[in-house]
This record gives C-alpha cells, structure tokens and sequence, in this order.
C-alpha cells in the first residue's frame, strides 16, 4: 500500500525555546498524530537543521531519568531556536517501536538485571522497531532539500538517505549521562553503535 500523507493543520506554537508552527499530519499507515515543529523557512533550503525524535512518553513528559529522550527533545528545540529555522518531527513510535506497555515491561526487566536490547528481545520483540518512512514523507512534504541530523544514531542516517533525504551532516545531540540511565546509554553504545561518550563516528 501507498503512504498517503495529509498535513490537515498548522498551528503557531510559542515555547520556551521560541516560537514554532506545529504542523499536524495524518497517514493511511496508522491511525497516530505524527507531527512536525518547524521554525523559521526551510521551503527549498539546504543543510536545513533536522531532529527525528521519537515519542517517548516516560522521559518526555514525565521527566524519566532511565533514559536521555525528554533532555534530547529540549535540546533540539533549543538548537533550533539558536539555529533560527529547522525542523524536529515528532513521530508517534514509542518505546523503539513496541508501545508503552512492552515498555515499561521492559523496564521491569531491566530492573532484574537485563538490559535495553535482551529486555526488547525477551518480549519477542527487536532491540529497536522504529521506521523512518513517515518522516521521510514529512521532510518532503516541507520541501526540505538536504538536512543536518541531530542524531547519535548512525542506523537513522542510512535509513533517510536510503529513503531519499540527502543527510549533509551529522549533529551531535548527546546528553551527559548520570546515575539512572549510564548502563542504558553504555548499551546503546556497545549494542547498537550509537556515537555517545565522545564517540564522532
């Protein structure tokens, strides 16, 4: 099946970060709310600042310390802001792919002595679910023409190039690590080749 998808409606959206329109988008694929914050024009410009984040509902909005999500997602619109145009979609795939409540299973696992990815694994699922297609029609939708990623994820850079976005350059997005999330972000580091701890690919 094709992916169809609508941009039904903008909204400004002012924040602590600056002011953003909020571009609210519907698909064929999934009955989700996928969105896009866009600062500034980026209609047919190059290298245009880009986050592709991920929901996550616990680090988002709740403010978890297990992992680095809420804190990446403030630092991207910060970046953004200072920047003065980009773009941070939003893309409703919590918990790498498998929903909120393998999630927190998840993370009771990783309580009895599991990690990230055998916790995902155990629960039948793989370490990480996420695709990347909807995003890529976004980008296109916005006529964005090249972008630099704010990502420490090498898997996202090859997924938009192989979906047809021209990834000029990477941008670190890298959040300090402490108490709560250092054993999850070692094991993004060992087991799914995130660029973390200095690490510049």
């Amino acid at each position: 099946m094709d992916v169809e998808l609508k941009d039904l409606v903008q909204a400004r959206i002012p924040t602590q970060y600056g002011e953003f329109t909020l571009h609210y988008y519907s698909n064929n694929r999934d009955s989700k709310e996928h969105l896009a914050m866009v600062k500034g024009e980026v209609s047919a410009r190059s290298s245009v600042p880009v986050r592709i984040h991920s929901e996550c509902l616990t680090g988002d909005v709740f403010g978890s310390r297990r992992c680095d999500c809420g804190e990446q997602l403030d630092m991207a619109l910060q970046k953004i802001n200072e920047i003065g145009y980009g773009v941070l979609i939003y893309l409703r795939q919590e918990g790498r792919g498998i929903g909120l409540l393998k999630k927190l299973q998840a993370y009771n696992l990783q309580d009895e002595g599991m990690d990230t990815v055998d916790a995902n694994v155990h629960l039948g699922h793989l370490p990480d679910e996420r695709e990347y297609d909807l995003a890529a029609l976004i980008l296109k939708d916005l006529q964005v023409s090249s972008v630099n990623l704010m990502t420490n994820n090498p898997n996202k850079i090859e997924e938009l190039q192989r979906l047809g976005i021209d990834v000029k350059e990477r941008i670190a997005i890298e959040i300090p690590a402490h108490l709560d999330n250092q054993s999850y972000l070692k094991t993004k580091a060992e087991k799914m080749a995130h660029l973390l701890f200095g690490d510049k690919g």
